[in-house]
């Protein structure tokens, strides 16, 4: 492992907390956010200028190196003097690709700032969209880097005037898109401007950018760069105006140190007493205070074991500490504190609120984890579930070649559960059959690939992909009532579609189960104009957006079954009756029930099943329909070609959306459902010629879903 000369000095000034700036660089895919890092840490001395914006360096996997795509997120630490002032930049680069959405989701609640960057040809694109909304749903605040403005200059040859309509073009649908996802008290505050330095323009391959602010104090015109190109003389441009000034200078001005960032942040994703002592160390970013660290990412270390990864928001990690994990409900020992250097752990003495640090010896810990001393383990609350914007919607099967692999397909299985919450694992009991669901074909590509290297080269033999559906219903079913096995037990239950805006409200986190009964009902009373008497006897919310309410009265032993009949409401949400696929968007009503009054007669065995049966009854009379997934795609072409990509996605079941000529580039919005994809890339890319940008991208972005209705 190297050992970097910047340690020392970046350790000195981790306690400085107005000289940090947390932050991550997210974007489309092939936007430059791995080019563009490069830059960054070839200022800082970690990265030979010479190689800087084609080595990649923080695609540090041979996969990604291979493929051209950054597959996982990776952290490094960084020193930028300004002004003559030191910083430390804790930077985090993100992929691109829809398919690993759930690690830009992670990586979001360890930082306060994001550098979005933008295809100057290409535009704002689906998935500049949903990493946008990602970051201000977490309260991140977004800068906006132009990139491959040279692309507009010696490709599609420009005017000056064009290129200017571009750029104020790019910035007025960035500015949209913190309009549309922004919080009411952020929204204008956040939206960027060349002339407030929250806008820089460039070429992270060229190694060149500027702000409106350094441009006018190094008397740089932007028709002073076309005929640097003109002329072939750009190689000048990194000297005059380097990218890594542009990025880092604004990064420095307009993201908010720890103190600044937290005090805005934590009753966003902390929903506990702020006026507590933790709350207010939280607030604070107090190195002091109790010891709380959100962890964000868990990898396995073939030789360390599991390594948690988190932002420290108060207190002081030390190897040796004594802490808890709050999901886990256990005590551990740290063994060792590191920060990251790209793709290695420098080992530290310790680290200090506001800065990310990667702890050895929590064998429990995963992503969202929340961790804290074992002084406070008891008053503590946890953070609040990381919200991801999709969920695993293709599915494969696998097994390995030779039966006397299989213990080991199992551990790794594990193991890539464990690195990646968005990949789900599950073993079908009546076929026997071990199942890997992932966002799309790209990410279960690469679960295979990585389960084949960490069972050391195994022979896995894969099934082709099939899609998840998903059971839901569009009216009100019969109050249908169901015996317990024993018969001594009834139960009447009502089911009806749940509220599309109680469902977005799910989605966006705004009612989670975490919050307890009486705040749900609150919220559903208040938002979404439920009655009282539904409001505030909402008993569970299960994870596919199902609720079920106590509508009874009076009903004798029925608290003491409670427990048990949300237990049939949660069997029952696994697996409806029309194809055994989850139910979603269901409100369940419990109108009526009848119990023994001797307690051996109502037991889970005759409870649970009896409330199955009594629900999935009620369903099938409810109008049952049957919910694709759909993907939100983005297509760039030629004007020429767009009648031949409108007609493939046609073809495919798609609907066309919007089509906007953006310059010499069309772009076209529509829906298109996940199992008309594989091999979509492929398909609409055939019959394309070359674009100026080198080809005809295809993006995928946010899942979506349509019903229908059951033949």
């Amino acid at each position: 492992m190297p050992k970097f000369r910047q340690t020392s000095e970046i350790l000195r000034l981790m306690s400085r907390k107005e000289d940090i700036r947390n932050i991550g660089i997210i974007a489309h895919i092939d936007h430059g956010k791995t080019t563009m890092t490069d830059s960054l840490l070839a200022e800082a001395g970690l990265l030979s200028p010479k190689i800087a914006g084609e080595a990649r360096a923080l695609d540090y996997l041979e996969e990604e190196q291979k493929r051209g795509i950054t597959i996982k997120t990776a952290n490094i630490s960084l020193l930028h003097e300004m002004g003559g002032r030191p910083y430390v930049i804790n930077l985090i680069d993100t992929p691109g690709h829809v398919d690993f959405t759930g690690k830009v989701t992670r990586a979001l609640r360890a930082i306060d700032g994001a550098v979005v960057v933008v295809d100057a040809v290409e535009e704002v694109m689906v998935q500049t969209e949903t990493v946008t909304r990602q970051a201000l749903q977490e309260r991140v605040k977004p800068l906006l880097f132009i990139n491959k403005v040279d692309r507009l200059i010696k490709e599609l040859k420009l005017t000056p005037d064009e290129i200017q309509k571009k750029l104020i073009r790019i910035i007025r649908d960035f500015n949209n898109l913190i309009d549309m996802y922004g919080e009411k008290e952020f929204k204008e505050k956040w939206k960027v401007d060349p002339s407030k330095e929250t806008v820089a323009f460039g070429s992270a391959l060229h190694k060149w950018g500027f702000t409106v602010n350094i441009a006018q104090q190094k008397g740089v015109k932007f028709k002073d760069v076309v005929d640097a190109y003109a002329k072939n003389e750009y190689q000048a441009l990194p000297q005059l105006i380097p990218l890594h000034t542009a990025i880092l200078d604004m990064v420095v001005k307009n993201v908010p140190n720890p103190i600044e960032a937290q005090k805005y942040r934590i009753p966003k994703v902390w929903k506990g007493d702020i006026d507590s002592e933790i709350g207010q160390a939280m607030l604070n970013c107090d190195d002091k205070g109790p010891t709380v660290m959100c962890i964000t990412q868990a990898q396995m270390d073939p030789h360390a074991g599991l390594v948690a990864t988190g932002r420290l928001f108060s207190g002081t990690i030390r190897e040796g500490d004594q802490v808890h994990l709050v999901g886990a409900k256990k005590d551990y020992r740290v063994q060792q504190v590191s920060m990251y250097m790209g793709a290695f752990r420098e080992v530290v003495g310790e680290i200090s609120a506001g800065n990310i640090a990667a702890l050895l010896g929590l064998d429990l810990a995963r992503a969202g984890e929340t961790l804290i001393d074992v002084t406070h383990k008891d008053i503590m609350i946890p953070f609040e579930r990381i919200k991801y914007v999709s969920e695993p919607v293709v599915t494969i099967a696998i097994e390995p070649k030779h039966p006397k692999d299989l213990p080991r397909l199992v551990d790794a299985m594990n193991r890539l559960s464990i690195e990646d919450p968005n990949l789900v694992t599950t073993i079908n009991k009546e076929t026997g059959e071990y199942l890997l669901s992932g966002m799309g074909e790209l990410h279960l590509e690469i679960a295979v690939k990585f389960l084949r290297d960490y069972g050391g080269g195994m022979e896995i033999v894969t099934s082709r992909p099939i899609v998840v559906y998903r059971e839901s219903v569009a009216g009100q079913g019969v109050i249908a009532m169901a015996k317990s096995p024993n018969k001594h037990n009834r139960f009447w239950i009502q089911v009806e579609p749940l509220e599309e805006k109680v469902i977005e409200m799910i989605e966006k986190g705004d009612l989670v189960e975490e919050m307890g009964r009486k705040r749900m009902g609150n919220v559903l009373y208040k938002e979404a104009g439920w009655p009282t008497e539904e409001a505030r006897n909402v008993w569970a919310l299960e994870e596919h957006k199902n609720i079920i309410i106590d509508l009874t009265k009076g009903i004798q032993y029925l608290r003491e079954v409670r427990d048990m009949v949300i237990s049939g409401f949660r069997w029952a949400c696994q697996a409806g009756p029309l194809c055994e696929e989850p139910l979603r968007g269901v409100k369940v009503k419990l109108m009526d029930a009848q119990l023994h009054e001797d307690p051996v007669h109502r037991g889970p065995a005759q409870i649970m099943p009896a409330v199955r049966r009594a629900i999935l009854g009620s369903f099938l009379t409810a109008q049952p329909v049957l919910l694709e997934p759909i993907y939100k795609i983005g297509i760039s072409v030629p004007a020429q070609w767009v009648g031949e990509c409108s007609s493939i996605i046609t073809r495919k079941r798609g609907r066309i959306l919007a089509s906007e000529q953006k310059g010499v580039l069309t772009m076209i919005t529509g829906y298109i459902p996940v199992a008309e994809t594989f091999g979509l890339s492929a398909d609409i890319s055939q019959p394309l010629p070359v674009t100026p940008s080198g080809s005809a991208p295809l993006t995928i972005g946010r899942k979506h879903r349509r019903a229908l209705q059951r033949k």
